[in-house]
């Protein structure tokens, strides 16, 4: 890492946004794990991801990989 007076702020904000997205793919990932908790109780498989297509929250694993994904490309290397 090259501190040369401004570059410093871009790689932190490619970290804080790595963050962000590692921080909303747990959240996705977590929801969607609980829901598998509908699969015991009699759900089919098809019915289970009908349901978390509908759900917010399970949009965030995606979104959250997409987002670190983003930051890693750009992040400065050298």
């Amino acid at each position: 890492m090259k501190h040369d007076g401004q570059a410093w702020w871009i790689e932190m904000g490619y970290l804080f946004l790595f963050l962000i997205g590692f921080g909303l793919a747990v959240s996705g990932g977590v929801s969607m794990i609980a829901y598998l908790n509908l699969l015991p109780a009699g759900l089919p498989w098809l019915e289970y991801f009908l349901f978390i297509r509908g759900r917010l929250e399970c949009y965030f694993l995606p979104i959250g990989l997409i987002i670190m994904l983003f930051s890693i490309y750009r992040y400065p290397n050298s």
